[in-house]
């Protein structure tokens, strides 16, 4: 008797064909959210947001190598490296990107780099990739050789090429 009951609630093969009714509707559901959550005319050209540098015609910046110097503006061998990262920064203006965090005023801005003595030069390609790092005082003509061993020509503004 309890088969005639399970039998008569469920009509005849409606199980399978029910769960997979089931399956289709979930299936169009999820579509449907992620249709919507990309916006309309997600994937249409005409869609795209211009960048400011788009807009004014002009293109992005152009990704340049650079030195990082983490120092402090009181430590001696860090004040004998302030007037070469400020030589570098002029000579190669446009071809070179060079950066001075005093570590003793902005502790935090250190964090990133992993560092245990100043100061510390870290070489950085145009792609954002670590080359090189020197610990303490590294002279200007140094600098200059290790950029050029490491295939980067800083011979003047905007003629820097990384490999």
């Amino acid at each position: 008797m309890t088969d005639e009951r399970n039998n008569a609630a469920a009509p005849a093969g409606g199980g399978q064909t029910g769960k997979i009714v089931i399956v289709l509707v979930l299936a169009a559901a999820i579509a449907g959210a992620f249709y919507l959550k990309q916006g309309p005319g997600a994937g249409d050209a005409a869609s795209v947001v211009p960048t400011a540098a788009a807009a004014e015609g002009t293109t992005a910046p152009k990704a340049l190598p650079r030195l990082v110097d983490l120092g402090a503006d009181k430590c001696i061998p860090c004040k004998k490296m302030a007037p070469i990262l400020e030589e570098l920064k002029k000579e190669h203006a446009g071809t070179l990107e060079v950066v001075f965090i005093d570590v003793w005023k902005n502790p935090d801005a250190a964090n990133p780099y992993n560092i245990n003595l100043i100061p510390t030069q870290i070489f950085f390609g145009a792609d954002g990739k670590e080359l090189f790092r020197h610990e303490g005082f590294f002279p200007k003509e140094d600098i200059l050789a290790k950029w050029k061993e490491l295939g980067v020509e800083l011979s003047g503004p905007g003629a820097a090429k990384t490999p």
